[in-house]
């Protein structure tokens, strides 16, 4: 069973104002989430966490992170604008991109943003359409996979994004000749881990790539960004990470290799969304119909245009029953939204208490790579966001869409 931040008698309350379906978001557990990562690596005296915008690119969660110390990690035009208008900008903000074209690397430079560099042609690109900042970063992509314990993580070698070993080296050379003077290293190896050995394992890969690349091409490397990767645990009973113990990791790895380098000033950065949000956000709805034919099925409000992940990766997400959290899960359901999809569930064969119409259903997990994924197939429209504040108020942060704001772009 997973705990949940709202109850049955708060929904009743919100939906006299805001209709469901919606996305709620809880203030008290993003902030000490966000604190306990700030401890975790206090150790580092530059530490700093740019959230990873596409998680969540909501303003008022983005000015509650930005009070907690984080800045953004973004990856478009329009999240670089996002970053500004909630006022982030200057080295607030990472700009990790690819196929990057020229107008937003123009931005990121007006901004002040930390660039960093996809590809060994992008060092070019840069000086000719911007200029190439005195402080700048390369992403590395060490091929392969990714392992740990003969447990492969992920696929390196098939990943669209960064550069070999000799284009690093051939990046912070041409980058030293174009007036850099400050240099930074990314990586990004595993998606969702739940385990706590994936941040040092990065880490040391990364710390031994910066005392290479020192000694290779004498660039003064000053901080090396973790990026994301850390997960949270979806179904209940899954192991949580450890962030404390997370940050002990990175901790040794950090002595035992850049220190003996002469790189313990060398600031870490993560890029973390899905742990600094994921679980601090739910989708509540409401039953609307139920169908019983070859399978039993519930109807929500909602459907993949609110929430993605089931039906594009088969994603588990916990569902409960507001209301019927002790009663037995003896009733298997496919839970289903109104697309024109068979993909359209959010749960398949899901051992559930009895559901009636009207029953509202919470959908634990979705505070990050939620509601961004949304869409408008089937011309359905994407839904409210909602923060609840640590007094219990309810804050609106995104209205839902309505069909004027569909309409807004066609041409007729």
């Amino acid at each position: 069973m997973k705990e949940l931040f709202v109850t049955l008698d708060e929904i009743r309350e919100i939906t006299q104002t805001y209709p469901t379906p919606f996305h709620l978001y809880d203030e008290t557990g993003i902030r000490q989430n966000a604190r306990n990562l700030r401890e975790a690596f206090a150790w580092n005296p530059g530490f700093k966490e740019y959230f990873a915008v596409k998680a969540t690119p909501t303003p008022g969660i983005l000015k509650i992170l930005q009070e907690e110390g984080c800045g953004t990690d973004c990856a478009t035009l329009a999240e670089l604008l996002l970053s500004q208008q909630v006022g982030i900008v200057g080295d607030e903000i990472m700009f990790s991109s690819n196929a990057t074209p020229a107008e937003e690397y123009q931005k990121a430079v007006e901004l002040g943003a930390i660039i960093n560099l996809d590809d060994l042609s992008h060092v070019d690109f840069l000086k000719e359409v911007a200029s190439i900042p005195e402080r700048i970063s390369c992403r590395y992509n060490p091929g392969g996979v990714f392992s740990l314990d003969n447990q492969i993580m992920d696929n390196p070698g098939d990943a669209k994004y960064g550069m070999t070993r000799p284009q690093m080296a051939e990046a912070f050379t041409k980058l030293k000749d174009y007036g850099a003077k400050e240099f930074g290293i990314h990586a990004f190896l595993a998606s969702n881990t739940v385990t706590d050995d994936y941040y040092p394992r990065l880490a040391a890969i990364l710390f031994e790539l910066a005392v290479e690349l020192k000694a290779e091409t004498g660039a003064n490397i000053t901080f090396i960004n973790l990026s994301g990767g850390i997960g949270i645990p979806y179904e209940p009973g899954q192991r949580e990470n450890d962030i404390f113990a997370i940050g002990q990791g990175v901790k040794r790895a950090f002595e035992e290799i850049l220190v003996p380098a002469g790189l313990g000033h060398v600031a870490i950065y993560t890029e973390l969304g899905r742990y600094m949000l994921g679980p601090y956000g739910c989708l509540v709805s409401r039953v609307i119909h139920k169908k019983d034919i070859y399978k039993q099925y519930v109807n929500l409000d909602a459907s993949a245009s609110d929430l993605m992940r089931p039906a594009m990766y088969g994603a588990y997400h916990h569902i409960t029953v507001l209301g019927k959290e002790q009663t037995p899960l003896d009733r298997v359901y496919d839970v289903t939204g109104s697309l024109c999809e068979n993909n359209d569930k959010f749960a398949i064969d899901r051992a559930l208490p009895e559901i009636e119409i009207g029953d509202y259903v919470v959908i634990h997990d979705t505070g990050a790579h939620g509601h961004s994924m949304g869409y408008n197939y089937n011309g359905r429209l994407r839904s409210a966001e909602l923060l609840k504040r640590k007094d219990g108020s309810i804050q609106p942060l995104r209205r839902a869409e309505t069909v004027e704001d569909y309409f807004a772009t066609m041409i007729f």
